[in-house]
């Protein structure tokens, strides 16, 4: 069965940075597309991120894009979305999902797999 766990996330200050990891298991990380996506208190699941399976294509919310980077490494059985110049808005629970084959959809119901999510919180 796949697994996902995220690392990385912490506390950090309007202008920082964050390196969000997710460590993929139970099936060839290659055959999935991965996403990123965040809670915020009272709010509803967004989407943030998403590569296909090769790495070679990526899509963003218009509200991350130009701060946050996607990425992964099929050797290494992860994925990564690298947070730049973060703001108090950013403040969230963040997941990272998995969906096999080669679409890489922004709806949340797409994904099959889920992570345990990590807390980014960006104090102002």
């Amino acid at each position: 069965q796949v697994q996902l766990v995220e690392s990385g996330g912490g506390l950090v200050q309007a202008g920082g940075s964050l390196r969000l990891s997710c460590a993929f298991s139970g099936r060839t990380f290659s055959s999935y597309g991965m996403g990123w996506f965040r809670q915020a208190p009272g709010k509803e699941r967004e989407f943030v991120a998403v590569i296909n399976w090769s790495g070679g294509g990526t899509s963003y919310a218009h509200s991350v894009k130009g701060r946050f980077t996607i990425s992964r490494d099929n050797a290494k059985n992860t994925g990564y979305l690298q947070m730049n110049s973060l703001k108090p808005e950013d403040t969230a629970v963040y997941y990272c999902a998995a969906r096999l084959g080669s679409a890489w959809p922004i709806a949340a119901d797409e994904y099959n797999y889920w992570g345990q999510g990590t807390q980014v919180t960006v104090s102002s």
